[in-house]
């Protein structure tokens, strides 16, 4: 699966009880979005990747776009906005890890950037 496949799909529904994105599959998918980083907080996988802009405004303007890119795929990250810095952060609450949906909407989050 390539980075441009990613885009094109769109989040399922995702409740209590969804697979985690297995052992086997997290390598291939994380090579499709080669900027994100993998963290563990509290035991909870993420996806996260800090993007950098000359300052607030466009920071902001980012940080604006992923919040409309969340609301049309009903999955939502945690976004940090500073100066010239915004922080993503998906993952999926009700499983309490990464599903399929955090790496697509990884995908779109850096194809918005590409778009500017």
């Amino acid at each position: 699966m390539t980075t441009e496949q990613l885009t094109k799909q769109h989040c399922e529904a995702c409740q209590a009880g969804a697979p985690q994105v297995s052992d086997e599959e997290l390598p291939t998918l994380l090579a499709q979005i080669p900027d994100w980083a993998a963290p563990v907080r509290d035991g909870v996988m993420m996806l996260e990747r800090e993007f950098k802009f000359k300052n607030y405004k466009l920071a902001w303007a980012f940080a604006n776009k992923v919040s409309t890119l969340a609301e049309e795929e009903f999955h939502h990250p945690a976004i940090l906005l500073e100066w010239g810095k915004v922080t993503v952060t998906w993952w999926t609450h009700a499983i309490r890890g990464v599903h399929k949906n955090d790496f697509i909407c990884a995908a779109k989050t850096d194809a918005l950037l590409d778009a500017e």
